[in-house]
């Protein structure tokens, strides 16, 4: 099997660590903001280990929160969303190749 070296990065990167408790869940998230993926920060929830890239727009597709963070209710998606809209960036679409 050969392995290409696709990419090797190194960079200062903003970390926010950030926590947000209700009477029903608690968040405890690390947002990376990095000149990769685009200009989107990595979420990465302390709790689970769940990670994904995200900006405020993604926000808008509450069922893939649930997905890639194995929310069970939707009640608590709609929590998390809304601590997280307050510290992802808007990102104009752009071409990407």
């Amino acid at each position: 099997m050969t392995l290409e070296r696709l990419y090797d990065v190194t960079e200062q990167a903003q970390v926010n660590f950030i926590g947000y408790a209700s009477e029903k869940e608690r968040f405890d998230l690390a947002i990376m903001y990095t000149d990769n993926f685009f200009g989107k920060p990595l979420v990465i929830c302390m709790q689970t280990g769940k990670s994904a890239v995200l900006s405020a727009d993604d926000l808008d597709h509450v069922e893939q929160l649930m997905k890639s963070f194995s929310i069970k209710c939707r009640e608590q998606a709609e929590s998390f969303r809304a601590c997280l809209q307050q510290w992802l960036p808007q990102i104009s679409t752009q071409e990407q190749y």
